[in-house]
């Protein structure tokens, strides 16, 4: 261990506020002991991680298990090998999806999206949408509107009739909610014609954008408003010389493909395709990855995202000899 590099950075821009060298085990280690009689720091809790499996897990229709929460923006995960039981729309947010595993038809006023792992979409607010998921596993963002792409699609979605083969329009409900989407907050629920909904797309010149990662070093910002950005990143093997404090965003980190160990003074913690783990604001952090490249997309939040789902396990506490060994590791690979 020694000298390591740390970026200060902000909420709005990759670009680092403060470039700063430092001591790397003074960077991780626990606070010199105060010689006062009064306490001056909180006890800091080790950081937890979320796991949901990625592969599909046979069960009945559920709604969506929301991770992280608050007033700007919600994290949900949900599996499907079946259809969803209504339409839904919005009053007041974007939702945007990514597909773990599994296929899902996305069926809208605005199109039809067949969406395969590792594509993205946002579904406008007051866009009526349903799904049908063959033993599938997405993620769910509600944040919101106006929410902007802030890179290119690689295709849109087409106007498809009838919209997966056997369909068929039967009675069914439309669900209008508000409060990020969330369970027990529908507004208005009535019965629809579903060709007449879906028949729709007919009229709208607009249609949805289905966004990838760059599949390159780095991150490729996808989505952004005043209060969230959503990217995906992908880290080559490295060992984690460089350290991120952002100063004003909580980032979630959920781990897509490969293995990740995320190192922090609040523990260090090895991830997995299919979990989660969340960064408070004001925390560095660094990662090692080994002899494949890791994948994970990045949720930032201007405000505190507390987690509502249970932990299923917490951090090691940091010690040099944990660090060595991580870093050992991807050297023997």
């Amino acid at each position: 261990m020694g000298t390591v590099t740390e970026h200060l950075a902000l909420f709005t821009t990759d670009e680092p506020l403060r470039v700063l060298e430092r001591d790397e085990h003074l960077l991780l280690a626990a606070p010199h002991p105060s010689k006062l009689p009064i306490p001056l720091w909180r006890d800091q809790p080790p950081l937890e991680v979320v796991h949901f499996p990625v592969e599909y897990r046979a069960q009945p229709f559920a709604p969506p298990r929301g991770v992280f929460e608050n007033d700007k923006l919600r994290v949900e995960w949900q599996t499907m090998d079946n259809r969803q039981p209504f339409y839904h729309r919005n009053c007041d947010v974007d939702e945007i999806s990514y597909q773990i595993a599994g296929e899902r038809t996305l069926m809208t006023e605005l199109g039809v999206v067949e969406h395969r792992p590792g594509e993205f979409s946002r579904l406008p607010r007051g866009v009526g949408h349903d799904n049908w998921g063959r033993k599938e596993s997405h993620l769910l963002f509600y944040t919101p509107a106006p929410v902007s792409e802030e890179c290119a699609a690689v295709r849109e979605s087409d106007v498809v009739m009838p919209p997966f083969p056997g369909w068929e329009p039967h009675p069914v409900n439309e669900a209008v909610t508000q409060c990020l989407g969330s369970p027990g907050h529908d507004i208005a629920v009535f019965p629809i014609d579903e060709q007449r909904l879906l028949d729709q797309v007919t009229t709208e010149k607009e249609r949805l954008q289905v966004l990838r990662g760059a599949g390159e070093p780095g991150t490729t910002w996808l989505y952004r408003n005043d209060y969230a950005r959503i990217g995906m990143t992908v880290t080559p093997p490295t060992p984690g010389h460089t350290y991120l404090r952002t100063l004003d965003a909580d980032e979630v980190q959920y781990q897509v493909s490969g293995t990740r160990t995320v190192v922090t003074q609040r523990g260090i913690a090895e991830l997995r395709p299919g979990d989660f783990l969340r960064i408070p604001l004001g925390i560095a952090h660094t990662a090692v990855v080994t002899d494949t490249p890791s994948e994970h997309i990045r949720i930032q939040c201007n405000r505190e995202l507390p987690r509502v789902a249970e932990p299923d396990w917490t951090a090691e506490t940091y010690s040099p000899e944990r660090l060595a060994a991580a870093r050992q590791n991807g050297a023997a690979a």
